[in-house]
């Protein structure tokens, strides 16, 4: 019986048949070698293998974008910032720009200069809140101060007055051991205000330029790819945009709601500072979670040293039922499907990018989610904005017109969504997500062929 001899190297035809040797022995090729051993290994784990080199591989690749975001973030961190401002100010771009027939250059200049001038007066009012407020603030602090003592001496802690002076003093012994640290600290914050500011110049900067020239840039830098990857790649990141500028508009909307309830039950209980409060909880509440918690906390502890615990409290309840009716209402009726991300997929996003980059990670979180969620759908099949193959345009069309909503759906497509929306909790299957995709894809072609067929005959 002829032996199995694994020959010398050589660049022949590895599927050829092998030929015995002159001894009856078979020779193999270094091809059919690998192919030999290739075959020993079993099949599952060939796969997990392939699996676990990408997927280290997509890791590293991600570890250092991310060394390289954190070494360039002195200059990307306004970039980023002024992008997400341009997607902001976009619908006063082409107000000016498309409809009234200002140029480019121009209409750039007075979004980006008007935009300046709104928020410098607005800071500019809360600043002489501030200064003709102090006054009366240091009274109403000290009588808010008392309360709380009083408080905590007879309400249900029944903490004596020798404990809370013993905390006091502690806490005046810790300043004076720590005073180097705090002096150190204040000298820091000036070199982080100083950079702030050179931040926003860069920013607006940037916020003028991709107003006025984005589109000319983008399309300078797709022109660098590939040929055959140049149409996926802008097709997918259009549609990118359309879901980061209805992420920010819709972000902005919110955090003005939040900022005005809040503002308004502080009013009504009489706090002071009401501007400068319903300021800082709006541009907190731009940071998803992280913002809406911290400037929730500052309202209720205002309302602490101002007008004592019961006011706290009161200021509590109003906090947290505008949070509640912001994240099971507000959220999910103007996102809506232009920013279909889980909510689950939001809190765990901010966690990590929070973790990796501090509070500029949790800025950032939501709109590089949206942004991916949205171009991977659209380069794996699933086109979450159709009409944009159609010819409609991603900025004088709402996310709403591009997503191209069915306004006399059949009926058997309407008996899939009953059923879908009858069905229990943990019934859902692989099939039966394929078949509710299915649904909705023939649902909005639908739709986009009425609308061609509307316009072909107008």
């Amino acid at each position: 019986m002829p032996r199995l001899h694994l020959g010398p190297h050589d660049r022949s035809d590895p599927l050829q048949d092998t030929e015995p040797s002159a001894g009856g022995d078979i020779t193999l090729t270094a091809a059919q070698q690998a192919v030999h051993a290739e075959s020993a290994i079993p099949y599952g784990l060939r796969i997990a293998a392939g699996i676990a080199w990408r997927v280290i591989a997509v890791a590293v690749l991600a570890w250092g974008l991310g060394q390289a975001i954190a070494a360039t973030r002195t200059v990307g961190i306004p970039v980023a910032v002024g992008l997400l401002l341009a997607a902001l100010a976009m619908p006063v771009m082409v107000l000016l720009n498309h409809r009234l027939g200002l140029g480019r250059h121009l209409a750039a200049a007075l979004t980006t200069l008007g935009g300046l001038a709104l928020v410098g007066g607005l800071l500019t009012l809360a600043g002489n809140q501030l200064v003709s407020g102090f006054a009366d603030l240091r009274g109403q602090i000290a009588t808010g101060i008392s309360q709380i003592q009083d408080w905590l001496a007879t309400g249900p802690f029944s903490l004596g007055s020798e404990q809370i002076n013993q905390a006091i003093t502690s806490g005046q012994e810790w300043l004076s051991a720590n005073s180097s640290t705090l002096t150190s600290g204040a000298l820091s914050a000036g070199t982080t205000a100083s950079e702030f500011l050179v931040g926003t110049i860069i920013a607006l900067i940037v916020m003028f330029f991709f107003l006025a020239e984005g589109d000319s840039m983008w399309a300078w830098f797709v022109r660098l790819l590939p040929r055959g990857i140049q149409d996926p790649v802008h097709q997918g990141f259009r549609r990118g945009w359309v879901s980061l500028g209805s992420y920010v508009k819709t972000q902005m909307l919110v955090a003005f709601i939040d900022a005005f309830f809040i503002a308004l039950g502080a009013l009504i209980l009489g706090l002071p500072l009401i501007i400068p409060l319903g300021l800082i909880i709006f541009f907190a509440s731009a940071v998803p979670i992280v913002g809406a918690v911290v400037s929730g906390a500052l309202a209720v502890v205002l309302g602490l040293v101002v007008k004592g615990p019961v006011y706290a409290l009161i200021m509590l309840g109003i906090v947290l039922l505008v949070q509640q009716i912001e994240s099971h209402l507000l959220q999910p009726l103007l996102m809506g499907k232009a920013v279909s991300l889980h909510p689950l997929a939001v809190l765990l996003g901010v966690a990590v990018f929070s973790f990796l980059f501090g509070i500029v990670g949790a800025l950032f979180a939501v709109p590089v989610m949206a942004v991916t969620n949205t171009v991977i759908l659209y380069w794996t099949g699933h086109d979450k904005f159709p009409m944009l193959s159609e010819g409609y345009s991603a900025l004088d069309h709402s996310p709403k017109e591009l997503i191209a909503e069915a306004e006399g759906d059949d009926e058997e497509v309407g008996q899939a969504a009953v059923h879908r929306d009858h069905r229990q909790a943990g019934e859902a299957s692989p099939d039966v997500l394929r078949e509710q995709e299915a649904a909705d894809d023939a649902r909005l072609h639908r739709r986009a062929n009425s609308k061609a067929a509307k316009d072909s005959s107008t």
